[in-house]
């Protein structure tokens, strides 16, 4: 562990070697020697994150590396060696820290806190008029690093609406893959879509998304077969769980289908998440998750899912044959998007009809008069988003207005854009086009009059159910199949411990829910952070009770 905190006083001669304050008098070095905290770091250990308050950091003995995560992947941007300050650029500006600050190998620091910098900067004005120097030339390289584009690994060739292109294109946008892309405005005669070009001349045709996973670098295999917490699903709350086992030193892989975030990971702007108060997308959240949870030592493995769990061993099964022996099993597996019960339909799915929505999907919008469907959180957000690219953004609501299930906040962004255009007491009836969708027929409840819109992308967010009936029987659900857990599940005939079940625990001891897929669960991304938090306390609570 670090040391971190008040240690023996930094001496005044030890000050002097720094070359800015060489030349401060004794009066001021005294202050400075009784301001900083001297903080020693091992190897790797970060003494600030992007994001945190402003202060200023001397490196004394060893070496800093500042890194900044860039398309998803955490970059050494600059170092820092004895003498040399970090923190220039957010006191200068005053904003939070614009990049990260790790030990590269044993190393001692200082830290002045905001208030103790101001102070040392009206008794010796040298101090900031040097910070001031310093902080225009590293904006400089900070602004080159933001203009900076990554390079593309892989090209995604195929037609603009076509549901396997979007697919491809989704799965590797979620998992922050930079790649270029090549729209085909009408597909060519006989060929297969989509195609993808690797950047070593490798191309791939409709290939199964776990090969493009592969390719591309992502893990698709578990490392090994024998884990501390197996977490199937990869959305906040088992992403929190994840950071929460890894960091407790518990062995531990995550199991998801398409992308780190789960469903959360498409919003396109969370703004009552605590922490951020200008709000944050869901994919950056999970970004940022995910960074952790694998800085953590935690494994994250996608393009997998579960198909069988023995409820006697928690040996869980995953498509391709891998079994995994698990001491504790949290399952996390989400809910599915609702469909649209019309004839046809399926026609046109990834063809104009789409369920859910994502960043990558703002190409199919662009310029057009879009719907969308339903009235919850992620409608609003998806409208919000669409707004952007679209020429209209028609929702379209069951009942009569979007209060009911909507935040607050949403609805007021939504009715001060102009854009968006909400249409209640209405629903869809029937899907019309030939090779793609057209346009629509809309039933206005109220009246009983049907009226035909031309509609060439419609966005789904019907609400969600539970995809458990995989799942052993000795799992409980309640009649919506969602998982039982807590006291809910003590009373289920799979029980049979003396003890009651811990909060989020099964029915089955040593599995655990968390997320959407738990009964009774809250469905919000804070929620599930919590859940995942708390989950990992009770895992440490069973496995001490297992032996």
């Amino acid at each position: 562990m670090r040391s971190l905190g008040r240690f023996p006083m930094i001496g005044i001669e030890e000050l002097r070697t720094v070359k800015t304050f060489a030349a401060l008098g004794p009066e001021v070095l005294g202050y400075l020697a009784g301001a900083v905290e001297d903080i020693h770091l091992l190897d790797g250990e970060y003494f600030l994150h992007e994001g945190d308050e402003r202060a200023l950091t001397v490196v004394i003995e060893g070496l800093v590396e500042v890194t900044k995560v860039v398309a998803g992947i955490e970059r050494v941007i600059g170092t820092r060696k004895p003498g040399q300050f970090f923190g220039e650029v957010p006191l200068t500006l005053s904003t939070n820290f614009p990049a990260s600050g790790r030990a590269a190998g044993p190393t001692r620091i200082i830290r002045l806190d905001v208030a103790g910098y101001y102070t040392l900067a009206a008794m010796a004005p040298a101090v900031p008029e040097k910070i001031g120097s310093l902080a225009r030339r590293y904006l400089d390289s900070l602004q080159q690093l933001a203009a900076e584009k990554p390079d593309a690994v892989a090209r995604v060739i195929g037609p603009r609406r076509h549901a396997k292109v979007r697919e491809l294109s989704t799965f590797l946008t979620r998992n922050h893959v930079a790649y270029e892309t090549t729209t085909l405005e009408a597909p060519e005669d006989g060929q297969a879509y989509p195609v993808l070009e690797l950047r070593d001349g490798t191309s791939y045709v409709d290939p199964a998304m776990r090969v493009p996973a592969r390719a591309v670098g992502l893990d698709v295999v578990p490392a090994a077969s024998d884990y501390d917490v197996v977490i199937l699903g990869g959305g906040p709350a088992e992403l929190t769980a994840a950071v929460n086992a890894a960091a407790e030193g518990l062995r531990t892989v995550v199991i998801e289908q398409l992308a780190p975030g789960g469903q959360a990971g498409t919003s396109t702007r969370i703004e009552n998440y605590t922490g951020f108060p200008y709000g944050i997308s869901g994919d950056d959240l999970a970004s940022r998750a995910l960074t952790q949870a694998t800085r953590l030592g935690a494994e994250i493995v996608v393009t997998r899912t579960a198909c069988g769990i023995d409820a006697e061993s928690r040996r869980v099964e995953l498509d391709g044959g891998d079994v995994l022996a698990a001491r504790a099993l949290i399952v996390a597996t989400g809910v599915a998007w609702r469909t649209l019960e019309l004839p046809g339909a399926e026609r046109f799915l990834g063809n104009g009809l789409y369920y859910g929505a994502a960043h990558s999907d703002a190409p199919l919008a662009q310029g057009q008069d879009i719907c969308i469907v339903g009235a919850g959180n992620s409608a609003g957000q998806a409208a919000i988003f669409f707004s952007r690219y679209a020429r209209t953004v028609t929702m379209l609501l069951r009942g009569p207005s979007l209060a009911a299930r909507m935040s607050s906040y949403l609805i007021e962004q939504i009715e001060v854009t102009a854009a968006i255009h909400v249409q209640p007491n209405c629903r869809i009836t029937a899907l019309q086009g030939e090779k793609s969708l057209h346009s629509i027929v809309v039933l206005d409840s109220a009246t009983g009059t049907s009226t035909m819109r031309q509609a060439p992308a419609v966005f789904v967010m019907i609400g969600a159910d539970a995809v458990t009936g995989w799942m052993p029987a000795r799992l409980a659900r309640d009649r919506h199949g969602f998982l039982l857990t807590g006291p809910d599940a003590a009373d289920a005939p799979g029980w049979d411990q003396a003890r009651r079940p811990f909060a989020l625990e099964t029915s089955v001891p040593g599995i655990f829910a968390i997320g959407d897929v738990r009964s009774g669960s809250v469905k919000r991304v804070t929620a599930g952070v919590g859940e995942g938090g708390m989950a990992i306390a009770y895992t440490h609570q069973y496995l001490a009770l297992a032996g």
